[in-house]
C-alpha cells in the first residue's frame, strides 16, 4: 500500500501542474495581435522572472510581436558584452522572432547595482523616445488621441519582485511615461496597457508549480472584486501564465544554455524550485 501511495504522489502532482497550466491558457484573451515590449533592467531578467510570460505570448497562433528593452548590459562584473550576447540567445530560446527585437542600452545613466536607483524621468524619457509618436515626443499640444508604437508594456511592479532598486526604477519610469502621455488627454483611453509582475512573499518563491493553485485562487477573488468596482468596463486587469513541463524546461535552457556566465550555484536552485520559472501573474496598472 505504501508503495502505491509513493508512486501516486508524483502522478498527482504532475496532474495538478498540467491542469493548472492548461487552464491558464484560456484566461488571457486580451493578448492577441499585439505589439508588446518587455522592459527589464539586466540580461537574465527575462529568463529568471518572465519566461512563462514570454513563452506564452510568443505562441505563433496569437500573432503577437514581442520585443525586449533592457536598460543596462549588467556590467557590474565587467561582463557587459558577454551578457548582451547571452540575452540575444535567451530571447530566441524564449520565442522572440529575431535578435533584432532585443535592444540593450549601455549608458552611465543606468548603472547595474544593488545600491543604485535610476532616475525615473530618464527611464520615462527612454520609453518616450522609443515608443511615443513624433508629435508627442516634440511636446506639441494636441486634442487628438494619444498614440504609441506598442500596445502593451510589461515590467516589474513597485516592489521589483526581488527588491532590486533597478527593477523598482523601471516601474516608476513606466508609470511616469504613461502618465505624461495622458496629461491633458482627458476622455481618451491610454493606448498602452501596463502590466506588472506581482511580487510575492519569500514563503511562496521556492515552491515552483505548487504555487499555481494559490495564485489562481487569489486571482479569482481579486478579479471578482475588481469587476464589482470597475464601472468603466475597460477590460481585464489581470493576466496569468503558467508554464507546462516543456515550457519550464525551455525556460531553464534560456538560463543554462544562454546565460552561462550567470549560472552560479544559487541560480541552479532558482531555476529548479523558483516559482517565477513556472508561474507569472501580472496586474494591469491604472494610468492617470
Amino acid at each position: 500500500m505504501e508503495i502505491y501511495t509513493i508512486l501516486a504522489i508524483p502522478i498527482l502532482l504532475s496532474t495538478i501542474w498540467l491542469f493548472t497550466a492548461n487552464l491558464s491558457r484560456n484566461t488571457n484573451p486580451q493578448f492577441t495581435r499585439k505589439s508588446i515590449c518587455l522592459l527589464i533592467a539586466h540580461p537574465d531578467d527575462e529568463a529568471m522572472f518572465f519566461s512563462p510570460t514570454l513563452l506564452a505570448l510568443t505562441a505563433p497562433h496569437l500573432g503577437n510581436h514581442l520585443k525586449i528593452l533592457c536598460l543596462s548590459n549588467g556590467n557590474a562584473d565587467g561582463l557587459g558584452q558577454v551578457r548582451e550576447r547571452e540575452l540575444m540567445a535567451s530571447a530566441e530560446t524564449l520565442g522572440l522572432r529575431s535578435r533584432n527585437d532585443v535592444l540593450v542600452l549601455n549608458s552611465p545613466d543606468f548603472v547595474d547595482g544593488m545600491n543604485t536607483r535610476w532616475d525615473v524621468e530618464k527611464v520615462a524619457d527612454i520609453l518616450r523616445q522609443a515608443f511615443s509618436q513624433q508629435e508627442q515626443r516634440s511636446g506639441s499640444a494636441s486634442k487628438d488621441a494619444p498614440t504609441s508604437t506598442i500596445n502593451v508594456l510589461l515590467t516589474f511592479d513597485r516592489f521589483g519582485v526581488s527588491g532590486h532598486p533597478n527593477h523598482i526604477s523601471l516601474y516608476h519610469g513606466a508609470k511616469a511615461w504613461l502618465n505624461g502621455m495622458m496629461k491633458e488627454k482627458q476622455g481618451w483611453r491610454c493606448p498602452v496597457d501596463l502590466y506588472t509582475l506581482t511580487s510575492i512573499p519569500v514563503s511562496r518563491k521556492y515552491i515552483s508549480f505548487l504555487d499555481a493553485p494559490t495564485t489562481m485562487l487569489f486571482g479569482f477573488f481579486s478579479g471578482v472584486k475588481a469587476s464589482r468596482s470597475n464601472s468603466k468596463g475597460d477590460g481585464r486587469r489581470q493576466a496569468l501564465f503558467i508554464s507546462d513541463i516543456g515550457q519550464w524546461n525551455q525556460g531553464q535552457k534560456a538560463m543554462t544554455k544562454a546565460h552561462k556566465s550567470q549560472m552560479r550555484w544559487f541560480r541552479w536552485g532558482w531555476i529548479t524550485f523558483g516559482r517565477y520559472m513556472v508561474v507569472n501573474d501580472l496586474k494591469r496598472e491604472t494610468i492617470g
